[in-house]
């Protein structure tokens, strides 16, 4: 059974930097899709980053292209959200997620998803 558990999120002012991470256990991911999501309170869930979990394709939303970086560790199983430059607008909870589709940016083809993490970002 796939298990995704995120951690790293908090407060943190605007300009600062938080870094999350997503765990992954239950089977091997080669091939997959990892990916990030975030919510904003009364928004919609929106694609953030996503990487392969073999190879070094990375895609990222244009909102956070420049600030955030998506990286693995996968002798941890460990996918990392590392966030520079943070803005008011990027509070949300951020949910990691794994996909076999095709489409990196596809929520709908993301099965698996993490219970997400608050981040916070104060003006």
């Amino acid at each position: 059974q796939v298990q995704l558990v995120e951690s790293g999120g908090g407060l943190v002012q605007a300009g600062g930097s938080l870094r999350l991470s997503c765990a992954a256990s239950g089977r091997t991911f080669s091939g997959y899709f990892m990916g990030w999501f975030r919510q904003a309170p009364g928004k919609e869930r929106e694609f953030v980053a996503a990487t392969r979990w073999s190879g070094s394709s990375t895609y990222y939303a244009d909102s956070v292209k420049g600030r955030f970086t998506i990286s693995r560790d996968n002798a941890k199983n460990t996918v990392y959200l590392q966030m520079n430059s943070l803005k008011p607008e990027d509070t949300a909870v951020y949910y990691c997620a794994v996909s076999r589709g095709s489409r990196a940016t596809a929520q709908n083809e993301y099965a698996y998803w993490g219970q997400g993490t608050q981040v916070t970002v104060s003006s």
